[in-house]
């Protein structure tokens, strides 16, 4: 039963809304509620103090943490200090968060720490501090404006360009727009109406399926003439860490209750800005992953890391250094797969420890930060462990139980060989090893007579005629660029140059210009892993075409980005799995990261 106090407080907390507390559920971000405010990495106060009968109510932020807490000072004992934390723009709140009472023999004191904002279930928070000291008293909410590049509330007439993502909508007459630029704000126009017509946005943080504190922004009236619009509104939240909100043009014709809304949209300043930002919705900070596939996050890292290389947009370094953080330690089976990680990224799968390895490569690449170039060497190593030419006469094993040897684990380990040597200053070993690994591929009979690669060998070490798969034929590119870089030797860089040629042309890999998986054809569907496969060709084939320049590779890049953007995309940027588009058509985070890989045109 809630204590005498308690129930006055709830009730004192209802007198100041006009609707009923919600109960609080635990929110987990880069931490959970309830943390020491010890624990936080900076110190701010975005609003200003209240004073509560000579009692100092102050709300403490740190944006670095995502999170707030309060504290009540300069008071008597039983003076109480508590956060209110509202989903829906300050409408209904969760009360008495953290609520911590005065003790006897101090004059303050403050409340745990709390999270002000929930990206993994697409919830935009707002936080106050409230205080009871004789009376009820709160500061003022955090952050009610949304804040990118500009800020809500913006004239449109400083609009960056001017784009409609999805088709206008019609209401007695009048034509309701939604207009983007190319900051991703947001804003709607009334067209070919009259006096008392109006229009406004919708905005959600969860693409369209609510719009909670995001109803009817900037709700405009047409005062003379046949049109008006609103302000613009910002769609991207970077301090709550909100990537691409969806937004809608609402309106309603004069006397009538009825209103049409526009579809709804995510806007995309760009193609690479469009696919990452859905890429980052499936994003779950507080596990540091896309769940629920280990080596998929490896590679969709890889895609993130690529995507800002390319743009040099540093927005989503937080997510390299959180994957890093959180995932560098030990899971047992079943949290971050069916096999138990066993820290530092390694695992009985031996191709899955490579992916991660290559991320660390990407991620030092991009941020020169040494603890990524370590931890790539420390994976390199693992892997090393399994290459035997007791067998084959050399190679890497796919699994700890060594049962195949194939060609995701050899092109994987190419490439991670010799991304060591060229980066670990006076390094001899990654070296020997890249040359023996890149002419042990080349001679090991995975490419088969028409320049595809099979998916590995039989037990007696010939080609297994399996499926030739997009990420085969792309690792091999890729690691055989990286060894012509590693050494010089032009034979691997030629070899590269065939299998990229290849590809080009190949009715295996290739049908109307577009990549094409086997499962991508009829009415097949791929696998959670096969769902990926294309962005990493895609990735090497890049690769390959910076160092060659070739023209046919660069057109061929630009096609498939062409081909995604226009016929396997929808209104909120998410990118499926057939890039010619057609159905079945499968969408999900890793399709989203394969496309992002796609549509990178270096």
């Amino acid at each position: 039963m809630p204590t005498p106090l308690l129930v006055a407080l709830i009730t004192t907390a209802q007198l100041l809304s006009p609707t009923a507390p919600t109960p609080a559920a635990t929110v987990c971000f880069l931490a959970c509620d309830a943390l020491d405010p010890s624990q936080a990495r900076e110190e701010e106060f975005p609003v200003p103090e209240k004073r509560l009968n000579g009692r100092l109510l102050v709300l403490h932020v740190s944006d670095a943490d995502g999170m707030a807490w309060g504290s009540i000072d300069e008071g008597t004992p039983g003076d109480s200090v508590w956060l209110d934390r509202s989903w829906d723009g300050g409408v209904t709140w969760e009360p008495l968060l953290g609520r911590a009472t005065v003790p006897g023999t101090r004059t303050g004191t403050r409340t745990l720490m709390h999270n002000v904002s929930d990206p993994a279930g697409h919830r935009r928070g707002l936080i106050r501090a409230c205080g009871d000291a004789g009376a009820v008293a709160c500061t003022d909410w955090i952050y009610p404006v949304v804040c990118d590049v500009l800020c809500d509330h913006v004239d449109a007439s400083l609009a960056a360009g001017d784009v409609q993502p999805v088709a206008p909508t019609t209401l007695h007459g009048r034509t309701i727009r939604l207009h983007v630029d190319a900051r991703a704000m947001a804003w709607g126009t009334v067209e070919t109406g009259g006096p008392g017509d109006e229009v406004w946005l919708d905005r959600s943080w969860d693409e369209g399926a609510s719009w909670p504190g995001g109803s009817s922004l900037g709700r405009t009236a047409v005062i003379s003439g046949t049109s008006t619009r609103t302000t613009m509104f910002a769609t991207r939240d970077p301090r709550g860490r909100h990537y691409g909100g969806a937004v809608r043009a609402c309106g309603r014709a004069a006397g009538s209750n009825e209103g049409s809304c526009t579809a709804w949209a995510r806007p995309a300043p760009t193609r690479a800005d469009g696919a990452a930002e859905a890429l980052m919705y499936s994003y779950r900070p507080h596990e540091g992953w896309w769940a629920s596939s280990w080596w998929n996050s490896a590679a969709t890292l890889t895609a993130l890391v690529d995507y800002a290389a390319r743009t040099g947009n540093r927005r989503y370094d937080w997510v390299v250094a959180r994957t890093f953080d959180v995932n560098r330690g030990v899971f047992p089976a079943g949290q971050r797969g069916s096999d138990p990680i066993e820290g530092d990224f390694v695992s009985r799968a031996i191709d899955d420890s490579a992916w991660w390895g290559l991320a660390w490569i990407a991620a030092y690449d991009h941020t020169g930060e040494r603890r990524y170039l370590d931890m790539a060497a420390t994976i390199g190593a693992y892997v090393h462990q399994y290459w035997d030419t007791g067998t084959c006469g050399g190679g890497v094993w796919w699994d700890r139980e060594r049962t195949y040897k194939n060609a995701v684990t050899a092109g994987l380990y190419v490439r991670l060989a010799a991304s060591l040597h060229r980066r670990l200053p006076g390094d001899a070993v990654w070296s020997r090893r890249t040359r023996t690994a890149a002419d042990w591929y080349l001679a090991s009979g995975m490419i088969n007579s028409a320049g595809l690669v099979n998916d590995g060998l039989t037990a007696d070490c010939r080609n297994n005629g399996s499926t030739v798969w997009t990420y085969n034929q792309g690792l091999g590119i890729g690691g055989l660029t990286e060894a012509w870089r590693a050494t010089g030797d032009a034979r691997y860089l030629a070899a590269a140059r065939r299998l990229a040629d290849v590809a080009l042309v190949s009715p295996v890999l290739t049908r109307g210009g577009v990549l094409t998986e086997s499962c991508d054809v009829g009415q097949r569907s791929c696998d959670d892993n096969q769902k990926q496969f294309k962005g990493i060709f895609a990735r090497y084939l890049a690769d390959l075409a910076r160092v060659t320049g070739s023209a046919a590779h660069r057109a061929y890049a630009q096609r498939q980005s062409d081909s995604i953007w226009t016929t396997d995309r929808d209104a909120l940027n998410r990118l499926g799995q057939r890039w010619a588009g057609g159905t079945p058509n499968q969408l999900d985070w890793r399709t989203q990261a394969s496309a992002l890989g796609g549509v990178l045109v270096r």
